[in-house]
């Protein structure tokens, strides 16, 4: 069975095709009869002045005649009920056929279908025109369409003979992309419908917003049979992401459907953003139920115009007009608009008016303010408006074209009594004139006009209706140098009312002295912040990492600057340095009482036992320890620096040589007691003073040649090396028979200092400022009090309370070593 079709016979006939209602209900198929046909319901008001606009455009040209003289332009359109399958139905009723067409040709067949059309204006949804592109793409028909926006129709291999006035999706995207990177969202949702238009235009958009670093919160799809359940679902995400600024990428109907849930559930204070198939869609902004919620959104347009006379056009329309009851759309339009009912009943059209009263047939459309007499936003009726005339324009070069100068093989014209699609189409591509609104009319290589938009936003009137404000405006062909994207900011209200720019982020900014550490398992938007460490600051906002202050520098409390460090050091008048000094001073004086009770009893046996100048000498470097502490305390300068490590070095040298020597020493004696050993005679004192000497001098020569800090280095090693090499020979000489074997005070003198100086590396490194100096001069301390304590206490000990054991008969029988 054919569909109702609103036809007007001409030379050149054009197609159209409109979704003049928004679904279609299938009947239910018991499968033992032949099923209904199927039914169209919901009337748009929208989409029924967008195929008024294209008859005005046709009859506009045909009136003028300067454009194309002698020639008259004829229309059939179908209505494709916002269906796939109906629109592609519809396309192969305008491809003609014996029973499709409805046209009665006084022209015999010339090798083409009856009744078939060499162009097609239409469809409005991006899923229409699909099919119907695939379908028409075949027989090289040219299509234009005037809403269908989904970039995947920019594919020329795919859809050859598809032509638009509307701007792709791409470059719509590329718009709000801008408009999310301009006001600093870096958390955003996206919502789209279940179509080609809604899940291209949404992917493309979560694709562009991630390139920039922002993050899309969440990222669902509207069903289209609007289960409230799927629905309720999306608006609980929205509450659980927290996400405050989302993009709707769906057609109208979609988008009512969305937002009546979200009336539902009285979701509020999220700033819409609109996609262009909704940003001045009436059905939305007339409802008063829906100004709560859509106060303040934000979306791009296309470029409105003012069509003269237009409006007495759409106003013409009366059920006494001659051909009214040829107009199959005009019955139930008119039974919508004035909600009553009339008898007549167009063909395939649902029978709803028992409910309503009778039509009087009198009533006037002029007196009705709805949306189908709305001028005011002519966006979409001006894309069919410049279709129909470029199509016109196309025609008048055919025309024009000169015998021998043709595009086509042999530089051939087109046979213009006999239109071919395809050489139309050559035409249409072809196709750039200046119109009477001064807008450049042309299709680029995939076949998309220039993308220029408004931002339009939607404020809430003195009377209560809701307006589309111009806010700003994107065009992508803009100068070089200057922004495609330009904002007036203080004209915008957003939701609620508010004049302050939302704020949509998944983490707040950073603040100078912190930095961004990304949370596990979550977008790259979420992280929190963590204050920089001492030493380190940032001084910017959602800084990635923390910069490292110079040496001489360190981080103030707020980690924004770094400022010169303070000389902190450990002075003569606090506790700390008090303890030291006190600790050294004492240290130097028991040191000046063991020299004092050797030299007083420097004849006897235990004193002269092991070479008495290496033990006064000891005394002497333990003392010089003991007091170079001294030199590490108070405000360190320049001389005091290089004083300290100095004399540090050289006297701990000084010392280990010493003990060094009185190992030896020890070793040596009891080697020299093998019948025809003449080892003593090669380590006496002279040879005894010369490896002090020599050892001493290897430390000196490190500081000649070494910067501070590796000298300081080596000069801890150099002296473990000392130490651990008098550890070692005086372990071997532990078990030698003798009453007073030193070489086991050595021993654990040495354990104890090696003890101590390892322990000293990690403390060291780890104490902050002044406390480091504290932790050197400590282990200088113990370490000294250690030699002190381990080798000299034994001996003092004996000479003051046990002088029974002084004498040379006790110091040499031999007695069992024990097990040490």
């Amino acid at each position: 069975m054919s569909l109702p079709v609103l036809q007007k016979k001409g030379d050149i006939i054009l197609g159209g095709l409109f979704s003049l209602h928004d679904m279609m209900v299938e009947p239910n198929a018991s499968f033992t009869s032949v099923p209904p046909h199927t039914q169209c319901t919901r009337f748009n008001f929208r989409t029924f002045r967008w195929m008024q606009t294209m008859i005005f455009a046709i009859e506009e040209i045909n009136k003028d005649g300067k454009l194309l003289p002698n020639i008259t332009l004829g229309y059939k359109i179908y209505d494709s009920c916002s269906a796939p399958f109906q629109a592609l139905k519809a396309a192969m009723q305008l491809m003609g056929n014996e029973k499709g067409s409805r046209v009665e040709e006084d022209k015999e067949d010339t090798g083409t279908c009856h009744g078939t059309v060499p162009v097609v204006i239409g469809d409005g949804g991006s899923t229409q025109s699909l099919v119907v592109a695939h379908f028409l793409g075949v027989f090289s028909v040219p299509q234009v369409s005037y809403f269908s926006s989904c970039a995947c129709l920019s594919n020329k291999i795919e859809f050859p003979a598809f032509l638009r006035t509307m701007p792709s999706d791409f470059f719509q995207v590329d718009a709000l992309v801008q408009l999310v990177k301009h006001f600093g969202w870096t958390w955003v949702g996206v919502i789209a419908g279940d179509d080609a238009y809604g899940r291209g235009g949404a992917n493309i958009f979560a694709a562009a917003v991630r390139r920039f670093g922002a993050c899309i919160a969440l990222q669902e799809i509207i069903p289209k049979n609007y289960a409230k359940n799927a629905i309720a679902a999306i608006i609980s995400k929205i509450r659980s992401t927290g996400v405050r600024v989302i993009l709707v990428f769906a057609v109208e109907q979609d988008t009512a459907a969305l937002f009546d849930e979200a009336l539902r559930e009285e979701l509020t204070g999220i700033q819409w953003l609109a996609s262009e198939a909704w940003s001045t869609a009436s059905v939305l902004s007339t409802p008063i139920k829906y100004h709560n919620i859509l106060q303040g959104s934000m979306g791009f347009a296309i470029r409105r115009a003012h069509i003269p006379g237009l409006q007495d056009f759409l106003l013409r329309l009366h059920l006494s007009n001659p051909d009214a009851l040829e107009d199959p759309f005009l019955i139930p339009f008119w039974e919508e608009v004035f909600e009553c009912s009339l008898s007549l009943q167009a063909e395939g059209e649902e029978h709803i008016g028992r409910s309503r009263p009778q039509c009087s047939g009198t009533e006037e459309l002029g007196n009705m303010k709805n949306i189908y007499s709305d001028v005011s936003q002519l966006r979409i009726s001006y894309n069919v408006y410049k279709a129909v005339y470029a199509i016109a324009h196309a025609i008048k070069a055919m025309r024009n074209c000169e015998k021998g100068k043709g595009p086509f093989p042999v530089q051939s014209c087109p046979d213009t009594d006999n239109i071919q699609p395809s050489q139309l189409l050559h035409y249409i591509k072809q196709v750039n004139y200046l119109n009477s609104f001064d807008d450049e009319i042309k299709f680029d290589e995939n076949g998309d006009p220039a993308a220029m938009y408004d931002l339009v936003n939607w404020q809430l009137s003195s009377n209560g209706e809701m307006e589309f404000v111009t806010i700003g405006k994107f065009d992508e062909i803009t100068t070089a140098g200057k922004k495609k994207l330009q904002i007036q900011e203080e004209n915008i209200v957003w939701n609620g009312n508010q004049t302050n720019v939302p704020l949509s982020v998944c983490s707040s900014i950073c603040p100078p002295g912190t930095r961004k550490a990304i949370r596990p398992n979550f977008p790259l938007c979420c992280h929190d912040c963590v204050v920089c460490t001492a030493g380190e600051i940032s001084n910017q906002s959602d800084a990635i990492e923390c910069l490292r202050c110079l040496p001489e520098f360190w981080s103030n409390e707020e980690r924004t600057a770094c400022i010169p460090k303070q000389v902190e050091f450990v002075s003569f008048s606090d506790t700390m340095g008090i303890t030291l000094v006190v600790i050294s001073f004492l240290g130097s004086f028991c040191t000046c009482i063991v020299v004092l009770i050797f030299s007083c009893h420097r004849n006897t046996p235990i004193v002269k036992a092991n070479n008495s100048e290496l033990s006064f000498l000891l005394l002497f470097s333990l003392t010089l320890c003991f007091l170079c502490s001294l030199t590490f305390i108070g405000q360190p300068s320049e001389w005091s620096c290089m004083l300290r490590h100095t004399a540090f070095g050289i006297t701990f040298v000084l010392c280990i040589s010493c003990v060094l020597g009185k190992t030896i020493v020890v070793l040596i004696a009891f080697r020299a007691t093998l019948p025809g050993s003449n080892v003593i005679k090669c380590f006496g004192p002279a040879q005894q003073r010369a490896i002090i000497t020599f050892c001493t001098l290897i430390q000196v020569r490190t500081y000649d040649c070494l910067s501070s800090p590796l000298a300081f280095c080596l000069v801890l090693g150099y002296i473990g090396l000392l130490a651990c090499l008098c550890l070692f020979l005086a372990f071997l000489a532990r078990k030698l028979p003798d009453n007073f074997n030193e070489a086991r005070l050595i021993t654990f003198s040495m354990l104890i200092f090696c003890a101590v100086w390892v322990a000293f590396v990690p403390a060291y490194i780890s104490s902050p400022g002044k406390y480091s100096t504290a932790t050197e001069v400590f282990a200088m301390l113990a370490s000294s009090y250690g030699l002190l304590g381990c080798i000299f206490a034994p001996k003092c000990y004996i000479i003051l309370l046990r002088p029974e054991k002084n004498t040379r008969k006790h110091m040499m029988s031999k007695v069992s070593t024990g097990k040490f």
